[in-house]
């Protein structure tokens, strides 16, 4: 006798045998395996659907959360802990020629003083001066006088030589840090730039170092593609005034910038007109703006995702109804032998459930391969959304449940004496 036709008769044999009583779950669970076992390669084709199913929500999870990640990164390269102070308008009455109440230096140590969550501040002191840019050529360059901490606020990175110091500030040292456009056009490159010396408005300034944003900000700053940095205290004089066109604050906690930038606004308010006004900008309404964008493009792309698990069901409830019309005669013996409708509608679900699983435990595998892969073999640190392994398996075991209802159902209702006459 082959192989094949035994195993089908002993599976046959103990089907009968078990319905003779009333099935406990690990009996209907046997069942199941056997029925599977009997049928390996209509259940491995039947898997596989939910294994791609569950394979792509993983993946789209976590192609979702790289992009969340990449851009709060990108955000957080900007300064998330940044305010930005900058008179508005108003001050009708001032002092000044013109009637503008512009900041002062002095409003940056009294807010400093008055607001404890800042961490470092620094004034920008903004002007244009022509440079020599060699071959009889002058041009227009944007110099920004700063101070030290200027550096920390607005998350500069330093390329070459250094950013100047407190000593530099307090000594009122003739250094300047130079972006690296401005180092190409006036030196040649930007190591060469260091040591150099160069004339702003018949003074001569050294350049101690190069400097970039860390991100690129897309033109939203005040620095420019060729801008120059030199302390406050000797920027002031090219201007005579103690005006200055912003002030930037970092605040220790993400969490207490906005009260803080309450408090800045309040603090620089009882110092100046009651008519001038003072605003803050802060990126607090940007990261929650983009966070609530990647949670929405999360949900949209795990629904789309959705789709393939749908299609997966449908392969599912197919089979199993084909399944359901093949084995007629062994669920009409079984319902002879004093099986209920609720143990046969039972069995089915659980096959149903047990091929989604499988399919799941397997797409849920593949899918964090991908993840895992780039991890071990790049310096990537991508998330890792084992949360999406949960509901992925959860999604196609209910996936299962639902498609297989049907065929469960119309196994249940089976007559068991025309089930039993059938060829």
């Amino acid at each position: 006798m082959a192989p094949e036709h035994t195993h089908h008769r002993l599976s046959f044999e103990h089907t009968i045998a078990s319905a003779r009583q009333t099935m406990v779950l690990s009996e209907i669970a046997h069942l199941a395996i056997d029925s599977f076992r009997a049928a390996k390669l209509r259940f491995a084709l039947t898997a596989l659907g939910m294994a791609i199913g569950t394979a792509s929500v993983i993946l789209v999870v976590f192609i979702s959360a790289t992009g969340r990640q990449f851009i709060l990164n990108e955000i957080n390269g900007i300064g998330t802990n940044e305010v930005e102070l900058e008179y508005s308008g108003g001050g009708a009455g001032a002092v000044s020629a013109n009637q503008d109440d512009f900041l002062r230096f002095d409003d940056e140590r009294t807010i400093d003083e008055e607001v404890p969550a800042i961490a470092a501040s620094s004034v920008v002191l903004n002007m244009h001066q022509a440079i020599d840019m060699g071959n009889g050529i002058s041009k227009q360059v944007l110099v920004l006088g700063v101070e030290p901490q200027y550096r920390y606020v607005r998350n500069l990175v330093t390329l070459d030589g250094r950013f100047f110091d407190d000593e530099d500030e307090t000594t009122h040292a003739k250094v300047a840090d130079v972006t690296v456009p401005f180092a190409i056009a006036k030196f040649g490159s930007a190591s060469a730039a260091i040591g150099k010396t160069f004339q702003i408005s018949g003074l001569p300034f050294t350049v101690i170092g190069t400097f970039k944003e860390r991100v690129d900000t897309f033109g939203e700053t005040e620095i420019a593609d060729q801008t120059i940095l030199i302390p406050y205290s000797v920027a002031r004089y090219f201007t005579g005034t103690d005006y200055v066109k912003q002030i930037y604050f970092s605040i220790g906690n993400q969490s207490d910038v906005l009260d803080a930038a309450k408090q800045i606004v309040a603090a620089v308010s009882i110092r100046h007109l009651p008519t001038s006004l003072y605003k803050t900008y802060t990126l607090t309404a940007l990261i929650t703006t983009a966070r609530v964008v990647t949670i929405y493009l999360t949900a949209m792309l795990v629904l789309i995702s959705a789709v393939t698990l749908a299609v997966g069901g449908v392969g599912i409830m197919n089979i199993m109804l084909a399944n359901v019309r093949s084995r007629t005669r062994e669920i009409g013996i079984r319902k002879a032998l004093g099986a209920t409708r609720r143990e046969i509608r039972l069995q089915f679900l659980m096959e149903a459930a047990f091929v989604s699983l499988f399919g799941g435990v397997i797409g849920a595998v593949f899918g964090l391969a991908v993840p895992i892969s780039i991890r071990a073999f790049s310096d990537l640190q991508v998330p890792l959304p084992a949360w999406s392994v949960v509901v992925g398996l959860a999604a196609s075991t209910a996936v299962g449940i639902i498609f297989g209802t049907l065929p469960a159902n119309r196994a249940a209702a089976m007559d068991p004496i025309e089930s039993l006459r059938y060829e």
